[in-house]
C-alpha cells in the first residue's frame, strides 16, 4: 500500500491518494480510516454511502463492534440519498440496507441516524447543521462520475435536492433489485454544496471500471460534466482505490 499527497489546480488543497494492493486491502482501509476518525472523536458526525461498493466496508464496522474494539453510541450519521417513491419498508430502500448491514447490528441508537426525505429535503440540510456538520463523508464514485445522486449537469451550489436518476445509474443500480422491478427514476440526494461542506471526504474505488472517471475526476477539468470533479475544490480529499482503479492516477492530463 503505497499514498501520495497531489496538488490540487489553483492551490486548492491537497488530495491524498491511498494506492491498495488489493480491492479488499481498500475496503479494509476505508473502514479503518473511518474508525480512526470515530474513536479519536467527541462527538463523530458521519456522512454515509451505500452501494454494492461500500458493503464490506460495514462487515469490518459489525466485526470490529462484536469484538468491541468499536462503538457507535456516541455517532450521528447522515446517508448521502434515498430512493423517491419506495415504501418506507421496501428491502430495495437505503434505510433498509443500512439497518440491515449496519445500524441493526451496532450500538447507534434509533434516532441518531438520518436520511433524506423527498418531502422535505430542505429540512436534512438544517438537521445537519444543527449537528455542527459532517466530520467526514464516505463516497463512492458513479462510472458517469455521480457522487451521490448528482449526475452530470449538476450544479456546484446545489443544496439537498430530488434529482432525475439517468439510464446508465439506472441499469447500475438494478441489480439492488428483485428481477423484473424498475429502480425509481427519481431520489432525493445530499446536494454538491452539502457535500463540499463536510470537513473531510474519503472516496472509496475499486476495479478497473472507476479507472476512466477517476481520472476525468482528479486529473481533469472541474466541470458539471463530470460532477465529482468538484472534490478538487475541498480541502481534506482522501482517494482510496486499488491499483485497477488507480490505473490512470499516474498520469495526469
Amino acid at each position: 500500500m503505497t499514498a501520495q499527497l497531489a496538488r490540487k489546480p489553483e492551490n486548492t488543497g491537497v488530495m491524498e491518494i491511498i494506492r491498495c494492493d488489493s480491492s479488499a486491502q481498500a475496503e479494509r482501509e476505508t473502514a479503518a480510516t473511518l474508525r480512526r476518525y470515530i474513536t479519536r472523536t467527541a462527538k463523530p458526525a458521519l456522512g454515509l454511502a451505500t452501494g454494492r461498493t461500500m458493503l464490506p466496508v460495514y462487515a469490518w464496522f459489525r466485526e470490529w463492534y462484536r469484538d468491541g474494539e468499536l462503538s457507535f453510541a456516541n455517532s450521528t450519521s447522515f446517508n448521502l440519498d434515498e430512493y423517491c417513491g419506495l415504501a418506507s419498508d421496501d428491502p430495495s430502500n437505503f434505510v433498509s440496507y443500512m439497518r440491515r448491514n449496519l445500524f441493526n447490528h451496532v450500538d447507534m441508537e434509533e434516532g441518531r441516524f438520518h436520511f433524506p426525505e423527498q418531502t422535505d429535503p430542505e429540512a436534512f440540510d438544517a438537521r445537519i447543521g444543527d449537528s455542527g456538520g459532517i466530520g467526514l463523508q464516505l463516497l463512492g464514485i458513479g462510472r458517469n462520475g455521480h457522487i451521490g445522486f448528482n449526475e452530470p449537469g449538476a450544479d456546484r451550489n446545489s443544496r439537498t435536492h430530488v434529482v432525475t436518476l439517468t439510464e446508465s445509474t439506472r441499469n447500475a443500480n438494478a441489480g439492488d433489485f428483485p428481477a423484473g422491478t424498475p429502480v425509481p427514476e427519481q431520489a432525493v440526494t445530499m446536494g454538491i454544496a452539502t457535500i463540499l461542506e463536510a470537513q473531510r471526504i474519503v472516496l472509496l474505488a475499486t476495479g478497473n471500471g472507476k479507472a476512466d472517471i477517476l481520472k476525468r475526476a482528479f486529473h481533469g477539468p472541474v466541470s458539471s460534466d463530470c460532477p465529482a470533479s468538484y472534490l478538487q475544490l475541498h480541502n481534506h480529499v482522501t482517494v482510496i482505490c486499488d491499483g485497477a482503479a488507480a490505473a490512470h492516477l499516474g498520469e495526469p492530463s
